[in-house]
């Protein structure tokens, strides 16, 4: 027996060691209560700083949103159509009346529909594309902007496509029900509505962008309002 007592005493050293060591690593991993408070407060602060930055940037597209509807109900200007008048008149927020013209509407078979949309887009110098979901343009044939035979004239107000105010090239049917359910009025008569609701919508230069459309007519210009513009058929 004494002969095993050397060995014996160096697996006690051994193991002692290996407890060292294992005690050690263990510290090493061990999180100070001083270090995880310190850490669950970071982390809080950084909760609280993107909820804030959340908070701001919904303030912000909320207040835009505000701020759009606010300048609609404040625009002065407004159009309304009376098809069995067969006359369009350009109001504004007193309900005088800004300008009033003859126009074309649908025929019975494809009468103007009533309703209220809003005009967000003036297309100057149009290009014709029938519409082929619809009967009556099934063989119709395109028309570039500037085109003698282009139905649509020289503007076009447009609210709910394919109707629209737009101009003709058939002036002799103002005042009558013949359309495909647009609105027609005579070239000079839609250039002048163009001009006039995109300066009350905010379009900057609008006269000379009707006469610059006037010097090209082989070349479509759309301007989107900034504005829309309210419109009611009755």
């Amino acid at each position: 027996m004494p002969r095993h007592r050397p060995l014996v005493s160096l697996l006690f050293v051994l193991l002692a060691c290996s407890a060292c060591t294992g005690t050690d690593a263990s510290r090493s991993a061990t999180i100070s209560p001083s270090d995880s408070a310190t850490m669950a407060a970071s982390a809080m602060r950084e909760a609280a700083t993107a909820d804030s930055v959340a908070r701001r940037t919904r303030l912000r597209a909320l207040q835009a949103t505000l701020d759009d509807l606010a300048a609609r109900d404040s625009l002065d200007v407004r159009v309304e159509v009376d098809i069995e008048a067969r006359r369009v008149r350009i109001l504004d927020a007193a309900s005088d009346t800004l300008a009033q013209h003859d126009i074309a509407v649908g025929s019975a078979k494809w009468p103007t529909r009533p309703g209220e949309w809003t005009i967000s887009q003036v297309v100057l110098n149009p290009e014709w594309i029938p519409p082929t979901d619809e009967e009556w343009a099934e063989d119709a044939d395109s028309s570039a902007p500037g085109d003698p035979d282009n139905p649509l004239g020289q503007a076009q107000l447009v609210y709910d496509l394919p109707r629209s105010i737009h101009g003709t090239n058939a002036p002799a049917s103002i005042g009558k029900a013949v359309s495909h359910g647009s609105i027609r009025a005579t070239n000079e008569a839609v250039l002048s509505m163009a001009e006039l609701l995109m300066r009350r919508a905010g379009v900057e230069n609008a006269a000379e962008l009707v006469q610059e459309a006037q010097r090209d007519r082989t070349v479509k210009r759309i301007i989107d309002l900034p504005q829309l513009v309210p419109i009611r058929v009755y």
